[in-house]
């Protein structure tokens, strides 16, 4: 039986090196170089890096390449035009850190709303309050989520919980639901803008200076997207000016977030780290199982699945 060369990360090699079907040939690497040097044999690949330059340089560098396979759900960073040219299959993370994103998100409200930044402030202080910092309820509020995918999906169904008046940008339409060219005239009736958009030349700073000076100067932006998608230096200057309430931002620009940046500095900033998809951890655990059944479809000529879509970028 002629096998098929399989480079994966080390990383994953715990999860399914005993579980690989008997006509993957696998290869495993622990280094930059490692995976440069096996990626021209690769048909199969699971490149991941941190490093998203030393990725491309090993996707680049696989030339017979058939499918691609990733944990990040972004694709930023990727070759995408040589992997179209290629013909290479592209399959993503789409989803598998959506529950604790979702959660992020509903941490990050509940959060501003009851002010509990300073509950925690006043508990290091050994301080009693009195009363409470935040009276905010998310009962009845009203939220604008832009991105409507895995993430987007949980985190309507959470806030719909907290009975949140939830109103969803997408380009099919629906109830609750505004067209993506709808959706900056209505931005004064919202208590919450949640983005949770792929990165891509289309949501490339869509939330800038018009867009935050519009918003209810009692709204919160969080960002659980990518830091790309707000113009970072008007939401400093909307923040300071206190064009709006507060920010819950899990992704910067750039990360790390520089110590002397402006953003540490305000009060009415959270700033998370992009912590929001590696707050459990089953990430390499859904991963594994997920690629694992992919390989059986692969094998059958069935599709493999979430497929990216090269020419939108997710």
């Amino acid at each position: 039986m002629t096998k098929t060369v399989t480079v994966l990360s080390g990383l994953i090699r715990p999860l399914v090196e005993t579980r690989l079907p008997d006509w993957v040939e696998p290869r495993f690497f622990r280094s930059k170089d490692e995976a440069l040097s096996l990626a021209p044999d690769a048909e199969i690949g699971w490149f991941d890096m941190y490093d998203k330059k030393d990725m491309a340089a090993i996707i680049t560098a696989a030339t017979n390449l058939k499918w691609l396979n990733s944990i990040y759900a972004g694709v930023d960073g990727m070759p995408l035009d040589l992997l179209g040219q290629r013909g290479t299959v592209v399959t993503n993370g789409a989803g598998i850190n959506a529950i604790t994103i979702a959660e992020y998100v509903v941490m990050g409200m509940l959060t501003v709303a009851k002010g509990y930044r300073d509950v925690v402030r006043a508990q290091e202080r050994r301080e009693w309050l009195m009363d409470s910092p935040g009276k905010v309820e998310l009962f009845g509020s009203k939220a604008l989520l832009l991105g409507y995918g895995a993430i987007g999906k949980l985190i309507e169904e959470r806030l719909k919980a907290f009975a949140v008046d939830m109103t969803v940008v997408r380009r099919s339409p629906g109830p609750n639901t505004l067209a993506p060219d709808q959706w900056r005239a209505q931005l004064s009736n919202f208590d919450w803008v949640i983005l949770a958009v792929p990165a891509t030349s289309e949501t490339d700073g869509m939330i800038g200076a018009e867009e935050l000076a519009a918003m209810k100067p009692t709204a919160t932006l969080i960002n659980i997207a990518r830091g790309s998608v707000v113009d970072q230096d008007a939401l400093v200057a909307a923040l300071n000016e206190k064009q709006i309430a507060s920010a819950f931002l899990d992704v910067t620009t750039p990360e790390p977030l520089p110590a002397d940046d402006p953003l540490w500095s305000l009060d009415n900033a959270h700033i998370t780290m992009h912590l929001s998809g590696r707050a459990q951890d089953k990430m390499f655990v859904r991963s594994a199982q997920r690629f694992l059944e992919n390989l059986e479809r692969w094998h059958n000529g069935a599709a493999v699945e979430p497929r990216v879509d090269l020419t939108l970028g997710y």
